[in-house]
C-alpha cells in the first residue's frame, strides 16, 4: 500500500534546480501531496534572492526543505559550521545534508558533523559517495560507511547520484552499478535509505526492485506527477509489475 504524508517511507524529495516562484507555487498547488522535501541544489540557497520566500511557500504545502550538501561542505572549509547551523536556525530549516562528495572531508569528520547537528536537533540526511566519478569506493565500503552514517546520528542516507546520474552509485555513462545499490541494500534497511534517481529509467528501476515505497531523491520539478504514476502501476513502464496477471 502505498504511503501517504507525513511519510517516513515512500519519500519522494525534489531538487530544486533554480524554480521561481509562481512556477512552484503552481506545481506544489496540484501535487503537494506527492512531494515531501526539496532541496535546494547545490549553493543556490546562498544566491537566492527569494529564499525566505520559497521556506514560507514549501512550508505552506508542508514540503521539508534542505540546502545542497555542497553549501556544508564549503562552510566547513572555512570553519563557518557554526555560523551555518545558526544561519539555518533562522531560517526555521530543521533538516540538513552532510556530505563529502564535492571537498575532502574525512569520514571522521563528517561524522563528528552528522553528531554536531544531531546534537542541535537538526534532522540530518548523510550522503554517502563522490560526485567525481575517478573517485570510487568499492561496494562493501559504501555500506561501510552508510551504516557508520546511521549510527552517528543521521536519520537517513542519500546515496549518491548526482542531478544528471553520472556519478556515486552510477557509472558516467548514466548506468546503474547495480553491486553498490545490492551491497547497500544487503546492509540497510530500505527505509533509511534515499536514492537519487532523476530519469525515469532509474526511478523504474528502483521502484520495481525496493517497491511502490522506495525513497526517491533528484527528483525535477516535471517529473513529480509521473513517479506518483510509476509507483502505482499506472504507467506503461511499470503497470506489469503492479498489475500483470
Amino acid at each position: 500500500m502505498r504511503s501517504i504524508k507525513p511519510r517516513n517511507v515512500g519519500m519522494s524529495s525534489l531538487l530544486d534546480s533554480g524554480y521561481g516562484l509562481s512556477v512552484l507555487d503552481d506545481t506544489l498547488s496540484f501535487c503537494h501531496q506527492f512531494i515531501d522535501v526539496v532541496k535546494l541544489g547545490w549553493g543556490s540557497a546562498y544566491v537566492t534572492s527569494t529564499l525566505q520566500q520559497k521556506v514560507k511557500l514549501f512550508r505552506h504545502y508542508e514540503v521539508k526543505v534542505c540546502l545542497g550538501g555542497t553549501l556544508f561542505e564549503v562552510c566547513w572549509s572555512q570553519n563557518k559550521v557554526d555560523d551555518y547551523a545558526a544561519w539555518l536556525a533562522d531560517l526555521d530549516i530543521d533538516l540538513v545534508e552532510i556530505s563529502n562528495g564535492s571537498l575532502d572531508i574525512s569520514e571522521a569528520d563528517k561524522r563528528k558533523m552528522i553528531e554536531f547537528f544531531a546534537g542541535r536537533g537538526f534532522t540530518v540526511f548523510a550522503e554517502v559517495g563522490s560526485k567525481d566519478i575517478a573517485h570510487q569506493n568499492s561496494p562493501s565500503e559504501w555500506a561501510a560507511f552508510s551504516k557508520a552514517d546511521l549510527e552517528a546520528g543521521a536519520w537517513k542516507v542519500i546515496l549518491e547520484g548526482r542531478a544528471d546520474a553520472t556519478a556515486g552509485v552510477y557509472r558516467k555513462d548514466g548506468s546503474l552499478q547495480n553491486a553498490i545499490v545490492e551491497a547497500v541494500l544487503d546492509a540497510i534497511p530500505m527505509e533509511k535509505l534515499v536514492f537519487e534517481a532523476p530519469h525515469k529509467s532509474q526511478m523504474t528501476w528502483f521502484i520495481q526492485r525496493v517497491g511502490s515505497n522506495v525513497n526517491i531523491g533528484n527528483i525535477p520539478l516535471e517529473e513529480v506527477l509521473n513517479l506518483e504514476t510509476l509507483r502505482l502501476g499506472l504507467r506503461g513502464d511499470t503497470v506489469r509489475h503492479f498489475h500483470g496477471t
